[in-house]
């Protein structure tokens, strides 16, 4: 489904599949609203300019296993989302879009983090983006707070393609910097 009527309207949409964690899940990377080809694919970061998978790769893959990739696939990139004891998931439920602009995000519904949180062990957050920080902040902090849950957050530059003025490598950079390792030991 498509965020943009034909004529350029606001459309309402629904965020359309679930937050990926599970028990051992260690942090949390926070996105603002699944794209229109995450939304079509059913999973996080699946247009195929994001850099946030590259990214993950080279923070998290062995480089002495070959198999220890990313790969493409929703499945492949679920499984070393897990593997790697992250979890993934977005600041916005459902709200008004133009498209994938996430600056043009209003009437927010935002998600409740405590479920993924109680049901894990996430020791920071990690918002992806201005927005998903602003909004982060807005609105899911408070009610985090509100369930008695305070926890670490650390913003991080947007891994969008709308966001071309960092290179990959210079998003590797400051993403190694930025994400402490030890909360996954």
């Amino acid at each position: 489904m498509s965020a943009r009527g034909a004529d350029g309207r606001w459309m309402r949409v629904e965020h359309g599949f679930p937050p990926l964690f599970d028990a051992r899940s260690r942090v949390l990377f926070l996105g603002t609203m699944a794209s229109p080809k995450s939304r079509e694919a059913g999973f996080f970061y699946m247009h195929p300019r994001n850099r946030f998978w590259p990214i993950m790769d080279s923070l998290f893959a062995d480089p002495d296993d070959p198999a220890d990739t990313v790969g493409t696939s929703a499945a492949s990139r679920r499984a070393f989302a897990l593997r790697h004891r992250f979890a993934l998931w977005d600041t916005v439920e459902s709200c008004e879009i133009l498209g994938a602009s996430d600056a043009s995000i209003r009437d927010v519904v935002p998600s409740d983090l405590a479920p993924i949180v109680r049901g894990s062990e996430i020791r920071h957050i990690y918002p992806c983006g201005a927005k998903a920080a602003a909004l982060y902040e807005r609105y899911c902090r408070p009610m985090l707070l509100d369930d008695g849950i305070d926890l670490p957050s650390t913003p991080l530059p947007s891994t969008s393609p709308a966001y071309a003025a960092r290179t990959l490598d210079n998003l590797i950079a400051i993403y190694r910097e930025k994400v402490d390792m030890a909360d996954f030991a």
